[in-house]
Parts: structure tokens; sequence; C-alpha cells
């Protein structure tokens, strides 16, 4: 069979040119379709940049919020509630906000506030220049340095500007694992100052931070807190939740999968065409196989040999060429949004596998058929 598997190989590479439009084909359809998903995956990471950023086990919330950037306040009983359940390690207020920076230079910018737990600081940043402690000074603000940094005119410590109508110091520079999705620069503060300094409803606690004493009290916090009429998720089911309301809640995740789905229609019929045209043409090659007793299963595995050579060079050329164009791309726009995922290369493989295996379908009815008498007579 060895020697069957290189004359088929041998029948792909002699015409060249449908071989290089099959490869190119297969490549320029996975290369949509990883852009796409890639392109999703990233936005979906960067949406749920809190959650990571923040690093706490649960999240207590109100049962309408979808993602942590639409958090609903809740009053203050609720966190006394919640620290009284057993299983509980502690719980602090986590405050998520939105500030109006009026610059030196007169100009304005929106910008995401975080107040962390007076007394912990629980989910604090990782500080890169200054002392977390200064945190606690008069008007203190951590500004986390990051993609969005510039849009705050890339202050450093010791600049002060205003935020709504308050004069905010930046006391130290931080970093954190995702930038946010939308856009705007990062600001810490302290929960108190965060609450006084900034308009705010009648509550002020956005989400109330969980560490459970061990993972076995988790559901039972999870119950408990049912019954206080709020929602109590872990940091992996919030991000599934946050991902749910993207893919399925918005027209974002609808028009990622249509385009990936022409993706893979373009590769789809592309390989499927040039494929039949390169059967046709090596017709009389296949007829004097049979004829000199290739049996028509080993026929097939040729065939299938020859679709999954050309799958896999058009898979790894498109996985190259996105991964490039991504990472040239992250270097060249702070805020570009995309990430490669094993999923997403997961999804194009099986993708590339179904195009092979209709690329060979479609041969296969072709060489089975073949009467050798046909074609030495023709």
């Amino acid at each position: 069979m060895n020697g069957l598997l290189r004359i088929a190989l041998k029948l792909l590479l002699n015409d060249k040119g449908k071989f290089a439009t099959l490869v190119i084909g297969i490549t320029f359809s996975v290369f949509l379709m990883m852009q796409m998903t890639s392109m999703f995956s990233g936005i979906l990471y960067q949406s749920a940049a809190n959650i990571v950023n923040v690093g706490a086990r649960m999240w207590v919330m109100d049962p309408a919020v979808r993602t942590p950037q639409n958090s609903i306040p809740m009053p203050n009983y609720v966190l006394d509630a919640v620290r009284s359940i057993p299983g509980v390690k502690f719980a602090v207020p986590f405050y998520v906000g939105a500030g109006l920076v009026k610059l030196n230079d007169g100009t304005y910018q929106s910008a995401t506030i975080i107040g962390l737990d007076d007394a912990s600081l629980f989910g604090r940043p990782t500080i890169i220049s200054g002392n977390i402690l200064d945190i606690y000074r008069n008007n203190a603000f951590i500004m986390v340095k990051d993609a969005n940094y510039a849009k705050l005119g890339s202050p450093k410590i010791g600049t002060s500007f205003e935020i709504n109508d308050h004069r905010a110091v930046v006391v130290a520079l931080a970093h954190t694992p995702v930038s946010g999705l939308f856009g705007l620069p990062t600001l810490y503060t302290t929960y108190n100052r965060a609450t006084q300094d900034l308009p705010s409803t009648r509550y002020l606690i956005s989400y109330i931070l969980v560490q459970p004493k061990s993972t076995r009290d988790i559901a039972a916090i999870e119950q408990q807190v049912k019954q206080l009429g709020y929602l109590a998720l872990t940091d992996r089911q919030f991000i599934t939740r946050n991902d749910r309301f993207y893919e399925f809640q918005t027209g974002m995740g609808t028009s990622i999968l249509i385009m990936t789905l022409i993706s893979f229609l373009v590769g789809l019929s592309i390989a499927g065409e040039t494929f039949y045209m390169f059967v046709l043409d090596n017709l009389e090659h296949f007829g004097a196989l049979k004829a000199i007793g290739a049996k028509s299963g080993e026929l097939i595995q040729m065939i299938v040999f020859q679709s999954l050579v050309v799958g896999f060079l058009g898979f790894g050329f498109g996985v190259l060429l996105s991964s490039t164009m991504i990472a040239i791309s992250k270097v060249e726009i702070a805020n570009y949004a995309a990430m490669v995922t094993y999923e997403n290369l997961f999804l194009a493989l099986i993708m590339v596998l179904i195009i092979s295996a209709f690329s060979s379908y479609i041969g296969i009815r072709k060489v089975i058929r073949i009467d050798p008498f046909d074609v030495f007579r023709g």
C-alpha cells in the first residue's frame, strides 16, 4: 500500500497548478475562519476583564446581571447576610462604575472606576510603580498602565486631574492581566472614596466578592444567597454567563457565526471543484491502476490520502498566516481583541476535515465507476 500512496502523492504534486489551487483555497478558508473565531474569543476574553483581573472565587450579584460591566447595586444588608453564611471565609464589597475625567488641557475622557474594600484591598492590581498603601492618601487613585493608558495623557505618579468635579491624584501605576473591551482607561481607588465621589443610586455595592473556606462550601453558599433573592456565581460561572450574553443576546455571535460559515463554504466549493477537476485529469492513471489489479478500496485510500495531504497543508498554512496576522496586529494596534485558542484550532480542524471528506467523496464517486477498458479504449 505504501507504493500506491507514493503514486498518489506523485500524481498530486505532478499537477502543480491544481495542487497550489487546492492548498491556497483551503488556506484562505482556514485563515478567514481563524480570524473570525479568534476575534470573537478575544472579545469575550476582554469583556470578562474585571472577573479575570480581580481573581475572586465567587461573586454575589443581582439576578438580572448578565455582564460584569452592567452591575445592579445591592443594599448593605446583603453584605452582612453573606458574611454570616457558614462556609464563607470572608466577603468584601466591590464597586464598578464610570467616571468622567477632566484632563489638565481641558479635554474629557470616560474611565472605569473600581473601588476596592478599604480594609483588605482585595482584588487589587499588581503595582509596577509606587506603593499600594498610598491609595489611602487623600484623593488617591491607582492608574492601570494598559492599552488605554495614553487616553489619560500617560499620567505619571503625582499627576492630578478631576473626576466628576473631584480632585484625583495618581499615586501608583499598576498592571492587570487583561485590558477592558470598550477602550476605557481604568482607575482603582478605595470603596469609600469611589462611592462618595461618584454619582450613585440609593444602593452602592456593585458586587460582593466572596472567598469560600473550601470548594465543598460553594454549593451551600449559592443556595443561601439564592434564599436572599440574589445570585452567587463562581468566577468560571460568571465568565460563562458573560459569554452566553454576547453569544446569544447580541448580534455579535450571530454575525461571527455567519462569517465563519461563509469562510467554510468558500473553502468547500474551491476544494471540491478543484479536486474533481484533478480526478478527471488523472482518470486514466486510476484506470490503469485498476486494470493491473488495484482494488476499489485501495483507490479510495489513494483519494482520501491526497485529500488529507492537501487539507492538512492548507490547515497549517492558514493557522500560520492567521497567527502571524494576529501577532502583528497586537503589536501595531493596542486594543486589538483577538486570541488563538484550542477551541478555535479544533473548530478549524473539524471544518478542514469536512472539506477533505467532501472532496474525497466527489473524487471517489468518479474513480470507483471507472471501467479500465473504457480508459484504454479512449
